[in-house]
């Protein structure tokens, strides 16, 4: 890595200063012809970053961490991490590097992160790369989550590295650029726990209070407050996944974020026909992290992290305990409350609707989508025509003619609103024979596919004519869907 005084990129090191504990003054590899892919420039602009200057050769080195801004400090940073139930006491970044921190429009801090940078102290014998095809995966899927609404991560660049990545098959190498609130985790406390430094911890959590939840420093207990503030926020993210159907594939401690942000976009997939055991990643041989295991693995997350944080919850074990487990009533309040006000506006309900007439309707609706494997997301756009009243195109879709008709009786009953609903449910996001094609096309040289994929998932729910291809499932000849971590 170079420093160079002319680039004049306000990088802070508030995370390296605060807690060298957390982590591994690094630096990435040097990529001698770095070589850009895709850029966000919407994104560089919020982060006050010229997107010209970031396309120039000094701005590529700048975005692969080879020249860097004077007083930049990167860091490998250190977790631990729950994986598919074992718990990792060390994992942290093996491959990926933070630069360090940039202020954005709004005066919100935003970490400035790599993947892909080549590998760390932390690789356990990894070789720290990453190839084209799951770097621009993250990219397009972080960026249609964006566009969704939903809170995620986000992307700010794919540079290709020039080198190659050895996978099953030889492939292109890059780096992804990554932008997020920060990239703290469950799996970050659980590091600092297993240190049994005190004050480790309390500086962890208060470097958390102070980038997320300010107003918890003024709260009888801040502690208490962070931890409750974070249940709320990862029930809020889960719900949102499950009436998107997202499926995140890979729920580890060290994946769930304080933020309430979604992180690591691996084995990650969109279901199409609905069915709440849908698995796509190729290593979850036990469907643990299915779709409809998500909010309970969420669950199961968070009670690991009220574990990490019992030394700050309370003097008292038993005192430290019984809090938690109070305050882990409030994540199913959350959940329920995001998941309910989600499907009223998916199917475009009066607030006058109560709640229990919503819960058996959504529970019909799932029961009778299940049995037909109706695509999930094509379904509420068709029943938005429904409202209008066209209901062939959503009527055709269900095996149970007359389950459906006597559901949609009831529906219509209580005067369903077309436009609310097209607000709410998108026409386009990231298909999965539409993505494999894209990254193929990627991995061969042609980016053509996935500028065309970005350009639908950016204005998700504005049908568009000629995207046509962008609304379908994928073919039968497409086969069950496996995803991979890439690493």
């Amino acid at each position: 890595m170079s420093v160079a005084s002319e680039i004049r990129v306000p990088l802070q090191d508030r995370f390296a200063r605060e807690l060298p504990e957390m982590g591994v003054r690094w630096q990435s590899e040097t990529i001698p012809d770095p070589q850009l892919l895709v850029l966000n420039e919407p994104l560089a602009a919020g982060l006050g970053l010229d997107a010209s200057w970031l396309a120039s050769p000094d701005g590529l080195r700048f975005l692969v961490g080879n020249l860097l801004p004077p007083g930049a400090v990167p860091v490998a940073q250190a977790y631990a991490g729950h994986q598919f139930g074992g718990l990792q006491p060390r994992l942290g970044d093996g491959r990926a590097l933070l630069l360090g921190e940039l202020s954005d429009e709004l005066g919100r801090i935003r970490d400035l992160h790599l993947k892909g940078s080549g590998p760390t102290p932390f690789a356990r014998g990894g070789d720290g790369l990453a190839a084209v095809g799951p770097m621009l995966r993250e990219y397009v899927i972080s960026e249609a989550m964006h566009a969704l609404g939903v809170p995620t991560t986000r992307s700010l660049a794919v540079v290709a590295t020039g080198r190659p990545v050895q996978r099953e098959t030889l492939l292109p190498g890059a780096v992804l650029v990554r932008v997020a609130s920060s990239h703290l985790r469950v799996g970050s406390f659980q590091y600092a726990a297993l240190t049994r430094d005190a004050d480790l911890l309390r500086r962890l959590a208060d470097h958390a209070i102070a980038r997320h939840y300010p107003a918890a420093a003024d709260a009888e207990h801040p502690y208490r407050a962070l931890f409750e503030s974070v249940v709320g926020v990862q029930a809020s993210l889960v719900a949102q996944w499950m009436l998107i159907g997202f499926v995140h594939g890979v729920m580890n401690t060290d994946n769930t974020t304080i933020s309430g942000e979604t992180i690591d976009y691996g084995p990650c997939a969109f279901m199409e026909a609905y069915d709440p055991d849908t698995v796509f990643s190729s290593i979850d041989h036990w469907g643990r992290y299915a779709y409809g295991n998500q909010a309970a693995i969420v669950g199961w997350n968070l009670a690991r992290f009220a574990e990490a944080l019992l030394p700050l919850l309370a003097d008292d074990v038993d005192e430290g305990i019984a809090f938690a487990e109070q305050a882990f009533g409030a994540f199913q309040t959350e959940y329920d409350a995001t998941w309910s006000s989600g499907m009223r506006t998916k199917l475009g309900l009066p607030a006058d609707v109560d709640a229990a007439t919503l819960a058996s309707l959504v529970a019909e609706l799932l029961r009778l989508l299940r049995q037909s494997r109706v695509d999930y997301t094509s379904f509420f756009r068709q029943l938005g025509r429904a409202a209008r009243g066209d209901a062939e195109p959503a009527r055709g879709l269900f095996i149970d003619l007359a389950g459906f008709d006597a559901w949609m009786s009831r529906w219509h009953r209580l005067g369903p609103d077309a436009e609310s609903m097209d607000r709410a449910n998108p026409v386009y996001i990231p298909r999965n024979h539409l993505v494999e094609e894209a990254l193929t096309a990627a991995t061969a040289g042609d980016l053509g596919p996935v500028r065309q994929l970005l350009d639908a998932v950016a204005a998700p729910y504005d049908e568009r004519p000629g995207l046509e291809r962008y609304t379908s499932p994928a073919p039968e000849d497409f086969g069950n869907y496996q995803t991979f971590c890439g690493t």
